[in-house]
């Protein structure tokens, strides 16, 4: 395959800036640019609902430095929305009907926060949370004794909840399933951020869930009326019902899509595209995922930056599979959490190490024998070990994870 001679990515979130520097690191000197919405420079969006929504820091993590896209001849376009993709002559036409030649090119346009389809769903001053600039606002908001109401029991929403009652907030988090992050952590495990919440003075609101937002005297938003009947008043709303891949541009082109991962673009193991000369990275893209064997969409910090990294040599014509473990972390009050790998919770045999009532512990998944997946809570030694069994899909049996030392399973 020749050598492209102009490379152009759209999005420039982790995944985008992350392929460009992989291009330059690897010694390409062709033309590269990045496209992006956003009016900042790139930057990593943990810090969102952690340390920035905490106090902690007042700036994001950025990917690079303000000087390194220059420096290295990457041409960083932002506030700008691209709306065309014509695959036949490999062009992009943005919103002020610039046009945009490639010869490759990578899609890496991320994905947007959910909305609420209930009457009240459009009000004024409801909070969402996935820039840079929704995290400054949000924070601005949680003030001592705000009446905050969280809609949304998932990563976000627990860590929206955890930065409100650090800054004195009263808490209500309302969640139709049963548990939060019920979906992903099954019964047991759940359980304990239910409680570690409930220590910490959040109310949940459980099994219940919204049928309208309610206008407050200054027209923004000042209630949420629940399926129970029930009315919540608040100062405060954050909706946190997950997120959708921005997928409009590669479904105007015509690039085959996913159903079974709930959207994205689908790409083959090596971040290919169903267009020979278009690949996507990060959280749009449904890459089939040759451990599994069938296709994973991962919305995590890692995934974008690691899949940015790993097609950059594929963008210049390597045909290197990408078989990464997801990998995720999370902090909430006292707890710290990394989970490592892929499970379903409801079907997968449950291992805990350690001791739950304690929040220290590592619970495995076991999918016929052999660990699909880890999650080290407020336990820091084993994370190489930990890795290597999720990598390895290793055949391990329950009382030795309990027991034995985890270096020697490897």
């Amino acid at each position: 395959m020749t050598e492209p001679e102009r490379i152009v990515i759209v999005g420039s979130g982790l995944a985008g800036a992350s392929a460009a520097a992989g291009l330059r690191e690897g010694g390409y000197s062709g033309a590269v640019k990045i496209i992006g919405q956003e009016s900042h420079r790139p930057y990593e969006l943990p810090a969102l609902s952690k340390d920035l929504l905490l106090g902690d820091a007042e700036e994001p993590n950025w990917v690079h430095e303000a000087g390194y896209y220059g420096e290295h001849d990457i041409e960083l376009i932002g506030s700008t929305a691209i709306t065309q993709l014509h695959l036949g002559n490999r062009v992009l036409v943005d919103e002020n009907g610039g046009e945009h030649s490639y010869d490759r090119l990578l899609l890496a346009t991320g994905s947007q926060p959910r909305t609420l389809p209930v009457p009240g769903g459009a009000l004024p001053g409801l909070h969402l949370l996935r820039t840079l600039d929704d995290s400054r606002e949000l924070r601005a908001t949680l003030t001592e004794g705000a009446r905050v109401v969280v809609i949304g029991a998932g990563w976000i929403g627990c860590e929206v909840a955890s930065a409100a009652r650090k800054h004195g907030a009263e808490v209500t988090v309302v969640e139709p399933l049963s548990l939060p992050l019920h979906r992903v952590l099954g019964d047991t495990i759940a359980g304990v951020f239910r409680d570690l919440h409930a220590e910490h003075g959040v109310t949940w609101r459980l099994g219940t869930g919204v049928t309208e937002l309610i206008a407050g005297e200054s027209g923004e938003v000042g209630g949420v009326r629940l399926a129970d009947g029930s009315t919540l008043d608040a100062d405060v709303v954050v909706v946190a019902v997950g997120a959708s891949p921005r997928t409009a541009l590669a479904r105007q082109a015509g690039l085959e899509l996913s159903e079974e991962t709930g959207g994205g673009v689908d790409t083959d193991a090596t971040l290919r595209s169903s267009a020979p000369d278009v690949f996507a990275a990060g959280d749009i893209a449904a890459h089939f995922h040759p451990r599994y064997g069938r296709r994973v969409r991962v919305e995590h910090w890692s995934n974008a930056k690691d899949q940015g990294t790993h097609v950059a040599a594929n963008l210049l014509g390597a045909h290197e599979n990408y078989t990464a473990s997801p990998y995720f972390f999370t902090d909430q009050y006292d707890l710290g959490m990394e989970y490592r790998g892929l499970a379903d919770p409801f079907t997968d045999e449950l291992v805990v190490r350690g001791d739950l009532g304690a929040r220290e512990f590592t619970a495995f998944w076991l999918h016929d024998g052999a660990v699909a997946a880890a999650m080290n809570v407020n336990m820091w030694d084993d994370g190489d070990a930990l890795q290597a069994l999720v990598d390895n899909a290793k055949q391990v049996s329950a009382d030795d994870l309990r027991t034995a030392d985890l270096g020697s399973l490897v």
